[in-house]
């Protein structure tokens, strides 16, 4: 298939596979949940009955006092005590195998393209780090919110949109799938369009 070029007559012939694909919801919103769990830390800890320090003696006997019975000074019901369900580290990551991963990246850049989210330009023209040109760029393309992928991470173009909010610069090797739905376009120059393709063949 072959993607026009914005304001131009000009077209790159690009994999069906890899920008055609069908639009699988289910898949897609797999991904999207395997990313996020995946970034999850998981470290929350608090102290149980049996790993808060101290309560190793009874505290008093068991019959004949007046009082209720105890084991521990430890236990939950006491001030400094250990917590009931206490929490623990755990990994939160949902596993997801290379080849899902790779047809669910396919399946939602084929729906940005269908739904013309997707904007193939030549080159994105920002040559110096000034937030004045970006500005400009993406007031001819007519764009508000976007996410600009180059192919390796252009220092200029990085800085020149960093104070733009709703503007987001990405290298196309890390890209990632709660990136490319977060804006509402996606710019793409053409030797990132490229490194795509490769990356979903």
């Amino acid at each position: 298939m072959d993607i026009a070029i914005h304001n131009s007559k000009k077209k790159v012939s690009v994999s069906d596979d890899a920008f055609a694909a069908s639009f699988n919801e289910a898949l897609v919103h797999q991904l999207v949940v395997s990313y996020m769990a995946s970034g999850r830390a998981g470290t929350k800890a608090q102290k149980s009955r049996s790993t808060a320090s101290g309560g190793g003696a009874k505290p008093w006997r068991q019959k004949g006092t007046g009082r209720a019975r105890a084991g521990t000074i430890r236990s939950p019901l006491w001030r400094s005590g250990g917590v009931t369900f206490a929490a623990t580290p755990r990994d939160y990551s949902k596993k997801l195998n290379k080849k899902m991963y790779r047809i669910g990246m396919r399946s939602l850049v084929s729906e940005l393209l269908r739904q013309e989210r997707l904007i193939l330009i030549e080159k994105l023209g920002v040559t110096e780090p000034k937030t004045k040109q970006m500005q400009a760029r993406l007031q001819e393309l007519g764009i508000d919110s976007a996410l600009v992928l180059t192919d390796g991470l252009d220092a200029a173009v990085y800085l020149a949109a960093r104070n733009i909010p709703n503007v987001q610069v990405m290298d196309i090797a890390i890209v990632d799938p709660v990136s490319l739905i977060s804006q509402d376009k996606v710019i793409i120059d053409e030797a990132a369009l490229k490194k795509l393709e490769e990356r979903l063949s």
